[in-house]
């Protein structure tokens, strides 16, 4: 703040009041804060738990994903399974890097439903699939695959 010293006159104040900045900038800060969490979106899985490390990877690469009701999704894209297999084929050969599939299912999916998706992917060309788990004692949400913040 500047003062005069004569009382009568008055000068122009050069300082910016940031006050109401930091107001707007917090009350954003909080919005974001509170929003983020919800926008993960993600196919419903619930993965079988093993204790094998995980497989660190730079690159994104394809997630095939089996639900419980045995819907099979190419990301977050829904196939069915009669063009599944031409469907990953196509996307596979317009891919650069040929990086392989992770392969999401549920845990409750029967071991041959899961080994015939296998077999399309294997008859698309890719023959690098990994399959996605999760840690034996780990909290993770099932919708996305990734850690919670509350611990057991």
């Amino acid at each position: 703040m500047q003062t005069n010293s004569n009382s009568n006159s008055k000068g122009m104040v050069s300082e910016i009041n940031v006050t109401p900045l930091v107001d707007v900038m917090l009350v954003l800060l909080i919005i974001f804060m509170v929003t983020a969490p919800m926008m993960t979106h993600g196919v419903d899985v619930k993965l079988p738990k093993t204790s094998a490390p995980a497989i660190p990877t730079k690159k994104e690469r394809l997630v095939v994903s089996v639900r419980a009701d045995q819907k099979i999704f190419i990301n977050e894209q829904e196939v069915d399974l009669d063009q599944f297999a031409s469907k990953l084929s196509a996307i596979n050969q317009n891919r650069a890097d040929n990086g392989g599939v992770f392969l999401r299912a549920d845990d409750s999916i029967p071991y041959g439903y899961v080994m015939r998706v296998m077999g399309l992917i294997r008859r698309a060309g890719i023959t690098k699939i990994g399959m996605v788990t999760l840690p034996q004692n780990s909290p993770v949400s099932t919708k996305t695959g990734r850690r919670s913040k509350r611990r057991n």
